[in-house]
């Protein structure tokens, strides 16, 4: 489930050339296959807290989970107030306690590791990159912002100097793969059902439809959003965030996380910033202060104009890559 908007369970999550039995996201399966495991059973505890004055206070935790997987467990446990339990399979279970003091208010404390089991495999998918000498980017943005015509013109610029492949994300359709496909791209398209993220292990799966072992560079277009895929490492070596100026001047304000996070920021759309009337002056100011460290262009994937500053920047990404440490 995601950690930002608890947007349920995955699903059904289908991956173009990858048969379905073997599609389950490592957060809730790590072995990649098999039962979903869902756990769900009451359990009540106590344990006290010393707190300042010498006061000792207990509480009583009640929480549950369920399971879906066919089997019930009992286990008994000691703990603090944050914790996460281990069940059969490797799965990790945050769990919530809402604690109330003397003084009337309450205090809740949240412990999350289900971005650990994502993170392993980011991990291996980042190794995996290297030891290719693949160049990936982790392509975010807002729906609409034009991140497929971006990476469709990007290609096409790039021609023979750089392989390129897409992934692409969104909850339902294939439309974007299809198109990109037409231009001559290697595309693969994932459909994440009610996900409104892309998961490291959906990228590990995907890349047996696709088999970037030809590929330069790899564009994962990540499903439409500013908040989820913030928080999942998918394994790439740059993430960018593509920001139409048609989305106004406060975006990188209102959604800080994804756009600290970006090694580059792509303006879209330029061409319409004086049709919206857009201040590009205070828009550079807001990223700037979201993301100081990035690298900005400013482009228009329908008049290609800053698109070559941009394809450079690729290719001189990659070959630094392949250059020896």
């Amino acid at each position: 489930m995601c950690q930002d908007c608890g947007c349920g369970k995955p699903g059904p999550t289908r991956i173009d050339g990858v048969p379905a039995e073997t599609i389950a996201s490592p957060l809730l399966d790590p072995a990649g296959a098999g039962a979903v495991l869902a756990h769900r059973h009451p359990h009540t505890h106590a344990h006290t807290h010393d707190h300042a004055g010498g006061q000792e206070h207990w509480h009583e935790h009640d929480h549950e989970h369920s399971h879906e997987a066919g089997h019930e467990h009992d286990h008994h446990h000691e703990h603090g107030s944050a914790h996460a339990h281990e069940h059969g399979g490797g799965v990790d279970h945050p769990h919530e306690h809402a604690h109330t003091h003397g003084s009337g208010h309450q205090v809740l404390l949240v412990n999350q590791p289900v971005l650990a089991a994502n993170d392993r495999v980011a991990e291996r998918n980042r190794g995996y990159f290297k030891a290719l000498g693949l160049l990936v980017m982790n392509v975010v943005s807002s729906p609409g912002s034009g991140k497929t015509t971006l990476i469709q013109q990007t290609v096409a610029k790039l021609g023979s100097r750089v392989r390129t492949g897409v992934i692409v994300g969104d909850l339902e359709t294939d439309n974007d793969a299809r198109r990109l496909r037409e231009s001559g791209a290697r595309a693969v398209q994932i459909t994440t059902g009610t996900l409104c993220h892309l998961e490291a292990g959906m990228i590990a799966r995907a890349l047996t439809a696709l088999d970037p072992r030809g590929l330069d560079v790899l564009f994962i277009e990540n499903v439409g959003n500013l908040v989820c895929p913030a928080a999942f490492d998918l394994g790439e070596e740059l993430r960018v965030v593509v920001l139409s100026v048609t989305e106004g001047e406060d975006k990188p304000l209102k959604y800080p996380p994804i756009f600290h996070a970006a090694d580059a920021v792509i303006v879209s759309k330029v061409d319409l910033a004086e049709a919206v009337g857009i201040s590009m002056e205070l828009l550079r100011a807001n990223i700037r202060r979201a993301s100081p460290r990035a690298k900005v262009f400013e482009l228009s994937a329908r008049t290609g104009a800053g698109i070559e500053a941009w394809c450079d920047f690729i290719a001189e990404r990659h070959a630094i890559g392949l250059r020896p440490v």
